[in-house]
């Protein structure tokens, strides 16, 4: 990246020289003025053309092989592969079309360069040629648009068909709480108006609500591989986006309403440890950790993969520290987790001195 802004910087530096040059050299008095293109401007115009398209096919090629090692690897949801499937399509299809319009520009660019006495040839209007430049785009766009909405409506199918756990993500100014169904699965109400500090009700949940009673809320998100899970999401104060990048999951947070995303988890946690993408990721950067600890003298400790919710949307000052640790397990390591949770019936509604919710592996922003 260093390398990069240095020849980017060098290249503006070199371009501002040559627009000086060119300034002292209109102030002169003696210097011949063009005002009209010459052939030979023309030409020197049309190597340019093919410098610069050299430059961008380069910088592309450059930037496959630098920065491809940084996508994501591969999804860990059951639609993740369909999702990206449809993104790769759409990229590919951008790639070829970027290569052959631009190639055509910068030759026809060239090979057509003003000569003194040559006219240009030219249709007012060719309907063959504007039939086939109009019907090809339309046919492209409207199948990815069709695919786009046939992905979107089975994405976004959130239903109780398939027995889902139902989870609710609660995002406030900068944390995020989960909160869980409990036995019966039920999430209780809450509204923000029933926030109570003093109880450390923070969630707002309704005490009237026997639905709510055995809701667990935690900090630290727990999910049973293949098993769907619907999340219902609330904002407390500003619009924030939870964003779940290894499932290929987005959806907004939206102050005073219930935005709802759902999705199946295929892979656990340590499975997805395992995936040669992420071994080569975890790899590099122990190693730049490794190599910063020698520079600074500090201790740094390895890093590990895990899933992470994040927020999507700048919502402040420490939006970039917004997320939460996602745990994918098997069924029975969820059960057992969830078994030593306490309900919000045992913390805040029963002993006002027991912390709110599940505050395990967690830490408070302002701290």
């Amino acid at each position: 990246m260093t390398t990069l802004l240095t020849l980017a910087v060098l290249v503006l530096v070199a371009i501002a020289i040559w627009q000086l040059t060119k300034i002292f050299e209109l102030s002169q008095l003696k210097t011949e003025q063009h005002q009209i293109a010459t052939d030979s401007d023309n030409k020197n115009n049309g190597y340019m053309l093919f410098a610069f398209l050299v430059f961008i096919y380069g910088i592309t090629i450059f930037s496959f092989w630098k920065y491809g090692k940084f996508l994501l690897p591969e999804a860990g949801s059951a639609h993740g592969e369909e999702y990206d499937s449809l993104m790769l399509v759409s990229m590919v299809i951008i790639f070829i079309v970027q290569t052959l319009t631009q190639a055509l520009l910068h030759y026809f660019g060239y090979k057509y360069s003003g000569k003194k006495g040559q006219k240009a040839l030219f249709y007012a209007d060719n309907d063959r040629l504007e039939f086939i430049w109009t019907i090809i785009p339309v046919i492209v766009l409207a199948g990815l648009i069709l695919w786009g909405l046939y992905t979107w409506t089975t994405i976004m199918d959130v239903n109780d068909e398939d027995d889902p756990i139902i989870v609710e993500l609660y995002a406030q100014q900068f944390n995020w709480t989960a909160r869980y169904g409990g036995g019966d699965n039920v999430l209780g109400g809450a509204n923000v108006r029933m926030i109570d500090i003093d109880k450390a009700n923070v969630l707002g949940l309704d005490e009237s609500d026997t639905y709510g009673h055995d809701d667990v809320i935690v900090k630290e998100l727990h999910l049973p591989v293949g098993r769907k899970v619907n999340f219902k999401m609330r904002s407390q104060d500003v619009l924030h986006s939870a964003y779940m990048p290894h499932f290929r999951a987005q959806m907004n947070c939206v102050p005073g309403m219930i935005t709802e995303f759902s999705f199946t988890p295929i892979y656990t946690t340590e499975e997805m440890r395992m995936n040669e993408d992420v071994v080569d990721k975890v790899k590099r950067t122990n190693k730049l950790r490794a190599e910063k600890a020698v520079r600074t003298g500090e201790a740094i400790d390895p890093w590990e993969f895990d899933y992470v919710l994040l927020c999507n949307k700048i919502c402040g000052k420490s939006h970039y520290n917004m997320q939460m640790k996602i745990i994918v397990e098997t069924e029975e390591e969820y059960n057992e987790w969830m078994k030593g949770q306490s309900t919000f019936s045992e913390t805040v509604m029963k002993d006002e001195t027991s912390p709110a919710f599940n505050t395990v592996s967690s830490v408070s922003i302002g701290e």
